[in-house]
C-alpha cells in the first residue's frame, strides 16, 4: 500500500524539532524510519508533516561520562554494536546484532525505537534490566525519566505531547556485573515473540543483585521482579537460574496471544529464555 500524502522538513537541532512539533500537532518525528514508515505505508499512520532529526549531530554520539555511558538518541544499532565503549554491557551488544538485518542496524536509531515501544522490540527490555535513565527534552524543558517508568503499555511511553527523546544514560558495570539478552525471533521481522534481557551482579559465587526484564511476552516490556527476588542470596548455579526461571510470566499479568504463540507457549518461552539470559550472564 502507497502512504498517504505527506509535507517533510528536515531540522536542524533539537530545539528546531521542538517548535516544529508544537507549530504542526499532527507531525512526527522522523528518526531511522523502519517503525514509522512501514506504519504509514498501512495507513496505521498518517501524519501530516514528518520532522526529519536523523542528522541532528547533538542527537548522534556515545560518550563515556565517567559514571555512565550515554547514548545519543540518533545512535544506529549499528553505532552501538560496534563502539568499544559498550563492550562491558553485553546486553547492548547481543541485542543490536540481533536487530533486523544490516539495513536496518545501520539506518533504525535507539531513540527511535523506545519511542515508538512496540511490545516486541529488543531495546526496551535491556533499557529496563540495565536500569537505564531517558532523557528528554520538550517545550517546558529537560527532564529524565527511569526506564522502569517510560514503557506505559500497547505503543505507548511516558513522553508528553512535543517532547523528544536526546539522551540514554546507562550506568556502567562494576567489576562483578555481566548481563546477557537472549530472544525467540519471528524469523521474517526479527522481532521478538519472547526476548530475556539479565543483568546480575555475582559476589563470591552469590547472586547479589539481578534484573530480569521481557519483551514480547505482553503488552509492555517489564521487569519480572518474581525472577528476580528467587535468585538474589542464592549461588550463581544453573539449578538456582532454573528454579528461579520457573517463576517466568507469572502472576496476575496480560500474555500476549496471537498466530506465532498462544499464551500457553508464550508463558513457556519466557521461562526458557530468562534460563538461557540468566546462565548467559552468569558466564554458565
Amino acid at each position: 500500500m502507497i502512504p498517504s500524502s505527506v509535507d517533510y522538513t528536515r531540522a536542524s537541532s533539537v530545539g528546531e524539532a521542538i517548535r516544529l512539533l508544537a507549530e504542526n500537532p499532527d507531525a512526527k518525528l522522523l528518526a531511522g524510519g523502519h517503525s514509522l514508515i512501514p506504519a504509514m505505508k498501512l495507513r496505521l499512520n498518517s501524519p501530516a508533516l514528518l520532522i526529519d532529526i536523523a542528522r541532528i549531530a547533538e542527537l548522534r554520539f556515545i560518550e563515556d561520562t565517567g559514571n555512565a555511558i550515554v547514548i545519543g538518541a540518533a545512535s544506529t544499532h549499528a553505532d552501538i554494536i560496534t563502539n568499544p565503549l559498550l563492550r562491558a554491557l553485553t546486553a547492548m551488544i547481543e541485542a543490536g546484532e540481533l536487530i533486523g538485518d544490516t539495513q536496518v542496524r545501520n539506518m533504525g536509531t535507539l531513540g527511535g525505537s523506545i519511542a515508538h515501544a512496540d511490545p516486541s522490540a529488543d531495546w526496551p527490555a535491556v533499557l529496563l534490566a540495565l536500569e537505564a535513565q531517558i532523557k528528554v527534552q520538550g517545550p517546558d524543558g529537560e527532564r529524565i525519566i527511569p526506564a522502569v517508568e517510560f514503557f506505559t503499555g500497547f505503543f505507548s511511553t511516558a513522553l508528553d505531547t512535543g517532547e523528544i527523546v536526546t539522551e540514554i544514560h546507562l550506568p556502567k558495570p562494576t567489576a562483578e556485573s555481566a548481563s546477557a539478552y537472549r530472544k525467540f525471533m519471528q524469523p521474517a521481522s526479527r522481532f521478538a515473540i519472547v526476548g530475556c534481557a539479565a543483568s546480575v551482579t555475582v559476589k563470591g559465587g552469590v547472586i547479589s543483585a539481578a534484573n530480569v526484564a521481557f519483551t514480547g511476552v505482553s503488552d509492555a516490556a517489564f521487569l519480572d521482579e518474581g525472577v528476580a527476588s528467587a535468585l538474589v542470596g542464592k549461588p550463581a548455579t544453573l539449578e538456582n537460574i532454573e528454579v528461579a526461571a520457573s517463576a517466568a510470566a507469572e502472576g496476575d499479568m496480560h500474555i500476549n496471544e496471537d498466530h506465532f504463540a498462544s499464551q500457553a507457549y508464550r508463558k513457556h518461552l519466557a521461562k526458557v529464555y530468562a534460563k538461557r539470559a540468566l546462565a548467559g550472564a552468569c558466564g554458565l
